[in-house]
């Protein structure tokens, strides 16, 4: 039997979660799918300069796991910007972080950063 699936800490959801060519068309074809615990990766090690490790321990997730999910969603970015793809940012196995971690207070957290309460705006269904 395989181990059950270890969800991965996300601080919040992108504020926008499609990005492209403007004048791409809107077809299956032109589309990358990214997940949100590869945007969250991409987040914290290129925006936030974490380490893997560090990526990992505010994921709660292995460093290898970490590891594999940035490779594929780097691999995503550069599929989209060569091929003039949109890349878009949904889905996934992750948990919202409820603001109580050990990162939220440290300046890392989106959510404990900006103020905002992202599970508010998804239950108004914005």
């Amino acid at each position: 039997m395989p181990r059950p699936m270890k969800w991965r800490k996300v601080c919040c959801l992108p504020e926008s979660n499609r990005f492209g060519p403007l004048d791409s068309p809107a077809d299956a074809e032109n589309f990358i799918n990214m997940t949100v615990d590869e945007y969250e990766t991409i987040r914290l090690i290129d925006l936030e300069g974490l380490t893997q490790e560090a990526c990992a321990d505010q994921m709660n997730i292995s460093r290898t796991t970490v590891q594999g999910i940035y490779n594929e969603a780097r691999k995503k970015v550069a599929q989209s910007l060569v091929n003039g793809k949109v890349l878009l940012i949904v889905g996934g196995e992750y948990q919202l972080c409820d603001g109580s971690g050990k990162a939220c207070g440290g300046g890392r957290c989106r959510r404990h950063r900006c103020g905002r309460d992202i599970m508010d705006n998804e239950q108004r269904g914005e």
